[in-house]
Order: C-alpha cells, then structure tokens, then sequence
C-alpha cells in the first residue's frame, strides 16, 4: 500500500463554533459535501469511538465509506479512521480561528491507495478533480456556516 496526502482550505465568515456545529451535524453532509450523505451508525456521533457511514455517489451508484472518529476537539478538529473498502487511512477536519474574525476550514486526508502501481497511476489522474470536490465541498460548508 502506498499512503497519498491531500490537503485543501478555505476561509469563512463563521465563527469557528459555528463551522464546527454544521461540519459535524453528520444528517446534513448532503448539504455541503458534494454527493455524499452521511449518518451516525454508532455512539452520538460527537465522541471519539461513534461510527460513522457516508455514501459517495449518484443513485445506487457509488460508494460506502465507514469510519470511526479518532479525534474531537470541539470547536477546532474532527479526525476518523477510514474503516471500510474502497477508502482506508485517516482524515482530519481542522477549523482555525482568523484573525479579525471568521474560521479557515482545513479538511485533509491520508489515504492509503490500493491496486499497486494501477492505484498509484490511478489516484495521479484523479488527483487534482478530487481536491477540486474537497474545496467546492468546503466552500459550501463556509456558506451554509455563515447564514
């Protein structure tokens, strides 16, 4: 297995609590993360150790992605463990506050790609149009925090 990083931010009106209270209401991630919807399978979903499921897709069509979370720090960072197939590895959503006021959103990933070198030449192809969805995903996450 080889482990790739991608890393993406955005500023944000909102205060850090408020980014912080809609990244991780888990029942309206279809509101601003791109083609995903998510759902707590186990725990609050506010705690180290809850469970979460996110599907990734259009219709039936896409995938499951488990996860475990690892890290709350309220208003600051939420981090899990990808648990399922296709997607393994860590992630971690930090919101820091700006000077003068407002959140940078800073959503990143460490995941480990499989297939070998099919995997590897795969995720270079995909690469950049992933970071894009990350950044549109928190550009809508910012907007929604602000109103």
């Amino acid at each position: 297995m080889t482990r790739s990083h991608i890393s993406v931010s955005v500023d944000a009106h909102a205060r850090p609590e408020q980014v912080f209270s809609v990244l991780t209401d888990w029942s309206r991630h279809d509101e601003w993360m791109v083609l995903t919807r998510a759902r707590v399978t186990d725990g609050n979903g506010r705690s180290t150790g809850s469970r979460l499921a996110a599907f990734t897709g259009v219709g039936p069509l896409g995938f499951l992605d488990t996860m475990e979370i690892t890290e709350w720090d309220p208003p600051r960072s939420v981090g899990v463990r990808h648990t399922g197939r296709p997607v393994r590895g860590t992630g971690v959503f930090r919101v820091l506050p700006r000077e003068g006021g407002g959140s940078t959103i800073i959503w990143e990933e460490d995941l480990d790609l499989p297939f070998g070198a099919a995997g590897r030449l795969g995720w270079l192809a995909v690469r950049p149009l992933n970071a894009a969805l990350f950044r549109l995903s928190l550009r809508r996450l910012a907007a929604l925090s602000d109103r």
